[in-house]
């Protein structure tokens, strides 16, 4: 089989609408596929006014805002006629599901009634979100939810060697592939600093600018992060704050992050821009399974301080690239990590130039290309093994 002759229904809970890590990767890996020769279908809830064009050719599904303050999300919460009638037509022959919610539960009891094989991508540790809305006694919950939903898939591709660790000791799944993730070098590298647009800011050429890069929602660790910043002041370590994004907990990081730079969302070449002019890249979050942004900041020529979960210890080299701190249930604990790590690059230099050149020559391993078609190959493994079943199942039902 060839990779032109997939066809593929791709179900996301979020294509476009909101841009973020999961669906830019979801995005690139859909121009890879029509670049292969292949066909593809993409399922997704929409909105008037998305935050990018989708690639390639993409139907609406029934959908509502998510409650609890993050209305800018939509929740895909089933197919319809409309989608169904699209999917016979269409006739994939892989269902690719990246988000576990209403639509993909149908859609994957739509593909095993249709004997189609299903791959799941794993994109964020949603098991962990609860404990960032005082919900934490719901964990093993969701645990029980995502395992059942993943476990019902013909395989699972995931973006970190840790975060396959982690699906394979939680038993999401037993057959999972890696599909990692690429960085756009024409955007992200040291040479897009600018002393100028630093200068603009009110960051001069020898302060220190600690960055926060993603969108500003409690889950991507504002809280450590905010505490951490504290923490380096009352050590009296010299240093700015630089965040780099917009969210709908945009205010509580202002009122808990005072004197911080915020210059807002950014894309594109001016997304380069900013990051490159920065001097230390921080990332307390444990939600992420890859980390885009973690390797766009290496590719940048930032040290990287992370917390040593799911994502970044895949990435960082501790001592070589940055640093990875065991990330603790106690925030306060964690603040005082992380400041202890942090420390030491806000006052050597050489220190901080040497980890920021390691992490951009690490970079470099990360092609898009080769990445995607990982995800390729698997989607022919699946179908190939569903056919020899049932010419097996044919031959056995002839001799009976």
């Amino acid at each position: 089989m060839e990779t032109s002759d997939l066809r593929i229904a791709l179900f996301s809970g979020n294509y476009n609408y909101t841009r973020d890590g999961a669906n830019q990767a979801l995005n690139r890996l859909v121009g890879s596929l029509l670049g292969m020769g292949a066909a593809v279908r993409v399922y997704s809830p929409t909105v008037e006014k998305p935050a990018f064009e989708p690639t390639g050719d993409m139907i609406s599904v029934p959908s509502v805002g998510v409650p609890f303050g993050r209305g800018e999300y939509r929740l895909a919460i089933g197919l319809g006629r409309k989608v169904k009638r699209d999917l016979e037509r269409f006739q994939p022959n892989i269902v690719h599901l990246s988000s576990p919610d209403p639509a993909s539960h149908a859609a994957l009891r739509w593909a095993q009634d249709h004997d189609i094989p299903v791959l799941a991508s794993v994109h964020t540790r949603f098991e962990t979100y609860p404990r960032y809305y005082n919900l934490a006694f719901m964990e093993p919950l969701v645990v029980k939810l995502l395992k059942r939903f993943y476990n019902r898939c013909d395989a699972l591709v995931a973006p970190s060697d840790s975060m396959i660790e982690e699906l394979l000791e939680m038993e999401f799944h037993d057959d999972i592939t890696l599909w990692s993730r690429g960085v756009d070098r024409t955007i992200f590298s040291s040479e897009k600093r600018d002393p100028e647009w630093r200068r603009s800011l009110g960051l001069e050429d020898d302060d220190v600018a600690v960055v926060f890069l993603g969108r500003l929602v409690m889950e991507k660790g504002l809280d450590v992060f905010a505490e951490t910043i504290v923490q380096l002041r009352k050590r009296q370590v010299p240093h700015k704050v630089l965040v780099i994004g917009d969210g709908p907990a945009r205010g509580w990081f202002q009122d808990n992050l005072p004197g911080g730079i915020f210059a807002g969302f950014k894309t594109g070449a001016d997304l380069g821009r900013a990051l490159a002019s920065g001097d230390i890249f921080f990332n307390p979050s444990i939600t992420e399974t890859f980390g885009n942004v973690t390797l766009e900041a290496m590719a940048c020529g930032l040290p990287v301080v992370a917390a040593g979960a799911t994502g970044a210890a895949s990435l960082v080299d501790d001592g070589v690239t940055g640093r990875l701190v065991p990330p603790s249930k106690d925030k306060h604990e964690n603040a005082e990590r992380f400041a202890e790590a942090i420390a030491p690059y806000c006052t050597d230099p050489a220190l901080r130039m040497s980890h920021g050149a390691a992490g951009e020559a690490r970079s470099r391993e990360y092609s898009w290309e080769a990445i995607n078609q990982v995800v390729a190959d698997t989607y022919i493994r699946l179908i190939e093994h569903r056919r020899a079943l049932q010419e097996a199942e044919a031959a056995e039902a002839a001799s009976a």
